[in-house]
């Protein structure tokens, strides 16, 4: 057995003995428990914000934005067809992008809620969110008037203004306010004449 050094004076011994070995009974230092009670704090606060009053994005809701982002950078590259351009319309990166595309080029001519001259005599463009299409209202028919336009309606061709994902994100925000497989009906008013 090691001898043990006798303790001071100043710093008394607790009575028990655990093989041979002694304990001082000293006070924590001041900075070990300013960490303690710093640590309660911010786990108070940290549990009222995510568990109490719900403030923060739960690990469920961070993993489904982070796959709703993947799959929107899958869709960005895929080829652009009917199906694909419906599952960017279901896609909420797509939705947020293609509302702020709208809202800065399109909503002069369609408005804010994309009912165009259905809300408002005074709006230039038709109404978005109807059945009755002008010039078609398949998924690729709405991607290429936008890109093309059609400018002896007022349409003007955004294609080289805002690239071809802009236009993908303002057509799959278009088409969220429409059903897949919903009937397309063209407007008789501006259909072309039949052969």
């Amino acid at each position: 057995m090691k001898p043990t050094l006798p303790p001071s004076e100043e710093d008394p011994v607790r009575p028990h003995v655990y093989d041979g070995i002694q304990e001082y009974d000293k006070r924590l230092p001041n900075w070990w428990l300013n960490t303690l009670y710093v640590t309660i704090v911010f786990w108070v606060g940290y549990w009222a914000y995510f568990e109490w009053f719900r403030v923060g994005r739960s690990p469920a809701q961070i993993v489904t934005t982070a796959m709703a982002q993947i799959e929107a950078d899958r869709l960005s590259s895929a080829k652009l067809d009917d199906a694909s351009l419906w599952q960017m319309s279901r896609n909420p990166a797509f939705l947020t992008a293609g509302k702020a595309v709208f809202d800065a080029n399109c909503a002069a001519c369609h408005l804010v809620s994309l009912r165009g001259k259905a809300e408002s005599p005074a709006a230039i463009g038709p109404d978005l969110t109807d059945t009755m299409w002008t010039h078609g209202g398949k998924p690729t028919e709405v991607h290429d008037l936008i890109t093309k336009g059609v400018l002896t309606k007022g349409m003007p061709t955004w294609g080289p203004v805002l690239g071809a994902r802009k236009i993908g994100e303002v057509s799959a925000y278009i088409l969220s306010k429409h059903q897949e497989g919903e009937p397309i009906v063209i407007d008789p008013a501006t259909a072309p004449p039949a052969k």
